[in-house]
């Protein structure tokens, strides 16, 4: 499973090596209620295969309508270069492409044919993407030329000087701690979330009976796991078994780590005493300042799904830099 930025880069990159012209739709400005935020994207070929999403189908419609009667293609082979479409500027406008009241969108459409050039630069942005490594791409507008620079910005677009700097971010991952029902609901929320999932349980026999489509699941011992494919800001460990020798076994890894997010299911009195064993395994306060614990927001969850909801709720707010009370 992609995330679906990656979805759309490497939908290009293949089209590219399979010597087929792209369109290239991306948000550059909303005003009003705008269904997908600024840098979502949208690829579709001249023949309409179609990625992405720039608004709830309205848009994509009035699009391939145009890619049909040849109109989008004409204004490029006057314009030369990228150009930018204005969306739901009139009341009339609004209701013809039956945009949410006061939307407005600004696309920025770029026509991408098969070169040596634009092939490398997708095959950079698909392999940075892969590695779970932040990346940008740089566009041209005067010329369309595209390249690709390595990002450390959290602004999705920035516009200056005739420079786009559209920044792309990896796939995020979380990892799971423990087979239990919690987990099931936690791992099918992350997925429609657009996270790559893994659930880990050394425990003999505790993996036999749990199964999640789209998630990967290990018998590694826990630390190990996350040293190796959980240790970036790109990542989340959810420590759910209830039993210290797989919770903490992850958690003294993971709280040493980038990690955006690292947090244990419990009580408010199994949390006050994980944390009173963390130092004996080798954690500062500092380190174990990071934990959440007990995890989730409070909505008087007593179901295994609505403990999920709460958890995943709690997670996407720290994924976003939300205040939380």
């Amino acid at each position: 499973m992609l995330s679906s930025q990656q979805q759309i880069i490497s939908f290009v990159n293949r089209k590219l090596n399979e010597a087929t012209a792209v369109w290239l739709c991306t948000i550059l400005k909303t005003w009003g209620s705008s269904p997908r935020p600024v840098g979502a994207m949208m690829a579709c070929t001249e023949d309409g295969e179609l990625v992405g999403s720039i608004s709830g189908g309205c848009i994509e419609e009035d699009f391939l309508e145009q890619l049909r009667d040849g109109t989008l293609k004409k204004i490029f082979d006057v314009k030369g270069k990228p150009f930018t479409v204005k969306y739901g500027e009139t009341e009339a406008e609004q209701a013809r492409l039956k945009l949410p009241c006061g939307g407005q969108l600004h696309v920025l459409l770029e026509y991408i044919v098969p070169t040596n050039h634009a092939s490398a630069v997708f095959s950079e942005l698909t392999s940075a993407l892969e590695s779970h490594t932040k990346i940008s791409r740089i566009i041209d507008l005067s010329t369309g030329e595209i390249t690709a620079e390595d990002s450390s910005s959290d602004d999705a677009l920035v516009i200056q000087n005739e420079t786009l700097r559209h920044s792309l971010s990896p796939m995020y991952r979380l990892l799971l701690l423990g087979a239990g029902d919690v987990a099931k609901y936690v791992a099918e929320m992350a997925l429609a979330l657009e996270y790559d999932v893994t659930l880990c349980d050394p425990r003999p026999k505790y993996l036999d009976n749990w199964s999640v489509a789209g998630v990967e699941t290990t018998s590694c011992l826990p630390d190990d796991v996350v040293r190796q494919y959980f240790s970036n800001p790109y990542s989340g460990v959810i420590a759910l078994a209830h039993d210290p020798r797989v919770d903490d076994m992850a958690l003294m890894e993971a709280l040493k780590t980038d990690a955006f997010y690292v947090g244990a299911m419990g009580s408010d009195r199994t949390s006050a005493a994980r944390r009173d064993r963390l130092p004996e395994l080798g954690l500062t306060q500092k380190e174990i300042d990071v934990l959440r614990a007990p995890i989730g927001f409070d909505i008087e969850s007593k179901t295994p799904a609505e403990i999920a909801i709460s958890i995943m709720a709690e997670v996407t707010a720290v994924r976003h830099n939300a205040k939380l009370i």
